[in-house]
């Protein structure tokens, strides 16, 4: 196994594992043991008084950093040895802050609503101590988990295989874009988790291919983002037919209000973990902007891309079209590059996914499709090529690099009608980002012409 330390970055092009869950802190948390797990609806706190929407949020516990002196293993946190056993042969040691706390206190039953960076490991965060608490359970449809994307609805269930090998949790992805004769044969033989995005959770719901009166335990992975995919109608259908003793999990890489609310309507006593401020970019990434004039953009991209250092690079653009003008572009400048977006099938979706991650190709082109999700590890440079037009899609954007403490960079393309927009970026991250002028590309020495 490779390890990255901080400061360091990995270089090898062997085929790149997913390291959402990748582990360097822990500490031991008090009272998590395997027996606290049993029964679901012995271990939720009773039902406050007043109404779901206008109860506050409960305790809150900020992760830490490792402390020198406290334990960093996961024995500590008192998962079972079955599970124990999986994380070792994935090549992780140690929880990260955000599984630290978060785990201990779903394996006792509690509601949680976990905020953190993307890349600090929310996947195992709620995947281990869900897979603890099935163990030995009934064989029937006890946890179902919300995502906004095929692509993470993909990848929580790789995290569910991963670590759930040989304890008999059976697990199905449903999601739209493929064929439903297999979703549907696997319900039917009976799974004991559903990774769904909701719509097409919704269709099978219809047809009467799952049921929800045995359900234990929800979660809303990346619950921002599905509300501003417009999946609140959705959740709301799904949560209505969920006992409300059931066990929820809520896990966000920001809080903006419309989250809150939606924490305080479904969660009960929740404790709220958080690790890092809100709307705060890795520490462990780099950033830069570059100004440029917008007709130049790919000029500089392919002149960026001549560095040997740059070898994996994820660039982001905001429209469809965008992303296949600059694979074109790219593919004339004789650099290897591929799209994913939304007008892409299913099968070409994973399979640039695939190339990608193997290093068949060096530069993914994607619309924020990908800003959510995408678990690749050694990603070196995330690029803007348009300015996002929200400040926190940026730090979703560059959360694809600078994952589990490896380092990264962020470049930002700015033309001169996009410098209000990096300005709001600075104000969300507390600092100013870098400059850098190359010459002949600054739109300081070269006209605006588009």
């Amino acid at each position: 196994m490779t390890t990255t330390h901080p400061g360091k970055r990995s270089r090898t092009r062997a085929p790149r594992l997913s390291n959402t869950e990748q582990s360097q802190t822990a500490r031991p948390q008090a009272g998590a043991t395997p027996e606290a797990a049993e029964s679901p609806a012995a271990e939720v706190s009773p039902e406050p008084e007043g109404p779901l929407e206008t109860r506050a949020l409960r305790d809150v516990v900020t992760a830490e950093p490792l402390v020198e002196g406290r334990a960093a293993s996961f024995e500590s946190l008192g998962l079972a040895p079955s599970i124990l056993e999986a994380v070792a042969a994935a090549g992780y040691v140690a929880p990260t802050p955000i599984q630290r706390e978060a785990i201990p206190l779903a394996m006792h039953g509690r509601d949680v609503m976990g905020l953190a960076q993307t890349g600090t490991g929310k996947t195992a965060a709620f995947t281990l101590p869900i897979i603890h608490r099935l163990l030995g359970g009934p064989k029937r449809l006890r946890c179902l988990i919300l995502t906004p994307t095929r692509e993470l609805c993909q990848q929580v269930d790789e995290s569910f295989r991963k670590y759930g090998e040989g304890t008999g949790v059976e697990v199905a992805p449903i999601y739209g874009g493929v064929a439903y004769d297999a979703q549907e044969k696997a319900l039917e033989r009976g799974v004991d988790v559903i990774v769904a995005t909701p719509g097409r959770f919704i269709d099978h719901m219809e047809k009467r291919n799952a049921s929800l009166d045995s359900l234990e335990i929800l979660v809303l992975d990346e619950a921002d983002r599905m509300l501003d995919m417009g999946f609140a109608p959705q959740i709301n259908r799904i949560v209505s037919g969920i006992s409300p003793y059931r066990q929820t999990l809520l896990f966000s890489a920001t809080m903006p209000p419309e989250v809150e609310a939606l924490a305080r309507k479904y969660l009960r006593r929740p404790v709220v973990v958080q690790v890092g401020r809100r709307s705060a970019a890795a520490s462990t990434v780099r950033h830069a902007v570059y100004p440029v004039p917008r007709v130049r953009k790919n000029d500089l991209l392919v002149e960026l891309l001549r560095k040997p250092e740059m070898d994996s690079v994820l660039v982001f653009t905001r429209t469809k079209h965008g992303a296949d003008h600059v694979v074109r572009d790219l593919h004339a400048a004789g650099v290897e590059a591929t799209a994913m977006h939304a007008d892409k099938t299913q099968a070409q979706r994973t399979q640039a996914i695939e190339r990608f991650k193997l290093g068949e190709i060096r530069v993914l082109v994607a619309t924020d499709i990908a800003q959510r999700g995408l678990d690749i590890s050694g990603i070196s440079h995330v690029i803007n090529y348009d300015v996002p037009s929200q400040a926190e899609d940026y730090v979703h954007r560059i959360g694809r690099t600078g994952r589990a403490a490896a380092t990264g960079d962020a470049f930002t393309f700015m033309s001169a009608d996009e410098i209000a927009m990096v300005r709001t970026i600075e104000r969300v991250l507390g600092k100013p980002i870098e400059r850098i002028s190359i010459p002949g590309f600054d739109f300081g020495t070269v006209a605006e012409t588009d």
